[in-house]
Parts: C-alpha cells; sequence; structure tokens
C-alpha cells in the first residue's frame, strides 16, 4: 500500500447509502414538554378564639358553691360518693390482715370514695373530687 500524501492517512471512501454526515443531521423533532403549573399559593391566617366561662372551682368532697355549665345557675352541687380503686385495696388489705369485721369500713368512709358532683337543677354532671 502507498501513500500519496506524506504522514496523511489514505483518503476515505465513499460513504455508504443512507449515512448522513454528522454536521449534516438533525435529530428527530422532539414534543414540546407541557409547562407545569405553578404550585398553589397557600394563604396562611391566624384565628383566636377567645371564650370566656365560669371561673374554675376547685371541687373538694363536700358540696360546693358553682355555676353550672349546663344550666348556668349558681348552686350548690349535690355530691354522690363511689367506690374507687383504693377502697376496693384497702378493703383487700383488712381482709388480708384477717381484720373481717373491718372489711365494710373503706366502703362506709366518704374520705375513701370518690366524690361525684352533680347540679341539683338539670342532674348534669359537674366533676370528680379523688382523694
Amino acid at each position: 500500500m502507498s501513500y500519496d500524501n506524506k504522514g496523511q492517512p489514505p483518503p476515505y471512501s465513499a460513504p455508504p447509502p443512507g449515512f448522513t454526515p454528522a454536521s449534516y443531521y438533525q435529530p428527530p423533532p422532539q414534543p414540546m414538554p407541557m409547562p407545569m403549573p405553578p404550585p398553589p399559593q397557600q394563604q396562611t391566617s391566624t384565628v383566636i378564639i377567645t371564650t370566656t366561662g365560669p371561673p374554675v372551682v376547685p371541687l373538694t368532697e363536700e358540696p360546693t358553691r358553682v355555676q353550672c355549665p349546663s344550666c348556668h345557675a349558681d348552686v350548690l352541687t349535690t355530691v354522690n360518693y363511689q367506690p374507687n380503686t383504693c377502697t376496693h385495696i384497702w378493703a383487700l388489705i383488712l381482709c388480708l390482715f384477717v381484720c373481717w369485721p373491718c372489711v365494710c369500713v373503706p366502703y362506709c368512709m366518704d374520705s375513701c370514695q370518690n366524690a361525684n358532683h352533680y347540679c341539683p337543677n338539670c342532674n348534669a354532671y359537674i366533676g370528680t373530687y379523688s382523694n
């Protein structure tokens, strides 16, 4: 093989049919992307709710003067005593120490039970005092 040009590679042959040189190559058309809608703007607002009600009155194990949240009357609560877990535990302890006659004492003492307060006008539940 002989070279006509010194130091140069031999000339290329004719391109095969259907060959397009890179300088003339046009990429196929791409579909236009859909523009993204802007994200919705969130409106922030501050709502302050002010409520006024009767002052909180601490309940005791005795009837207490309060304003009923249901009928809004100033009343002296009705108290119903109900045994709680502590009442049952004291009765069990007395039973374990063979104090059979004293087992009913925690159920007779108001201080060993919950005091449930009710409105005498509308019988609405107001609250519970627990020891």
